[in-house]
């Protein structure tokens, strides 16, 4: 998945990978959650890593500072083959974990993430009620 976004100040969303569908629960747990979030905003200011910008929600952090700052355009790439998760923020691997070994070890926020074990599902937005913009969304299937 490729697609370009821009958050207003604070802006909190995320993407939904691997999702059964909305009907089914919590998409950061039934499926994977990765954050978009305007990180740098002073609301956020405590967050635990796996919360900010990139990071698989709940279950791995994600490299901070290649976000641009809020009002201007990022272009982000997810690749999701197998048990292996790449996220790629305007041209820096921010994430790469395999979900596989998470799911056997443990999640830092201690809940259950069944999701993790998850091989195919829908994608999607999803919105807390914040403005944000995407543009140029591109999909292509892995085989």
């Amino acid at each position: 998945l490729r697609f370009d976004f821009k958050l207003a100040p604070g802006t909190n969303n995320g993407l939904a990978i691997r999702s059964p569908g909305a009907s089914q629960g919590s998409q950061a747990y039934r499926g994977m959650e990765l954050q978009i979030l305007d990180d740098s905003a002073e609301k956020w200011a405590d967050l635990k890593d796996w919360q900010f910008h990139g990071s698989l929600y709940g279950c791995a952090a994600s490299e901070r500072g290649h976000l641009k700052p809020a009002g201007e355009w990022n272009r982000q790439v997810v690749i999701a083959h197998g048990p292996d998760i790449v996220v790629i923020l305007n041209g820096s691997i921010i994430l790469s974990v395999n979900t596989d070994k998470l799911a056997a070890e443990g999640t830092p926020d201690g809940r259950e993430h069944t999701g993790l074990k998850r091989r195919k599902g829908h994608i999607g937005f999803l919105g807390h009620g914040d403005p944000v913009a995407f543009r140029n969304i591109a999909i292509k299937e892995l085989k």
